[in-house]
């Protein structure tokens, strides 16, 4: 019978494993960040296109959820932990604060916008740090930017004019 405590977590460096559990951290953090507040805004948007704009912020925190997981999933598959706690989502996000309370949807979308562009920040980051030392764990971070980039799309084209 073989020793299951013999087998090792990945059989990735771990040099590589560090590399990316310090890339995709932050854009756990940050996704993690923008599903909490586009709930929140999701729940408090308001104006005459209110439903349309209602509805695709839970797309939008759906999206940012499945991110994140996809991210985490990458992470602890190299046998590292990630750590998305809400108190650590909050002091560690560079997402910028979401206005409290009732807001006009164009207030909302441009607010969520700017989340998703910090967000996008964090990403590119590791788009450009992943592609030396783990191709795979890049490939993870260009999904999260395509899929960001789409749902800003679709907000930007509530306002544009």
């Amino acid at each position: 019978m073989t020793d299951v405590s013999a087998i090792p977590t990945t059989s990735i460096d771990p040099d590589v494993t560090t590399a990316v559990a310090q890339f995709l951290a932050p854009v756990v953090v940050d996704l993690q960040a923008l599903a909490v507040d586009g709930k929140q805004a999701h729940w408090h948007v308001r104006g005459a296109n209110f439903q349309a704009v209602h509805e695709l912020l839970d797309d939008v925190v759906d999206h940012a959820r499945e991110y994140a997981d996809t991210a985490a999933e990458r992470i602890v598959a190299l046998g590292l932990p990630v750590d998305a706690r809400v108190q650590t989502v909050a002091a560690k996000t560079t997402t910028p604060a979401l206005a409290e309370g009732f807001q006009q949807s164009e207030s909302v979308i441009a607010q969520v916008i700017a989340q998703i562009d910090a967000t996008l920040v964090t990403v590119r980051t590791a788009i450009d740090e992943l592609g030396e030392p783990d191709a795979a764990s890049q490939d993870v971070a260009i999904e999260i930017a395509r899929g960001l980039e789409k749902d800003r799309w679709f907000l930007f084209a509530h306002v544009a004019k």
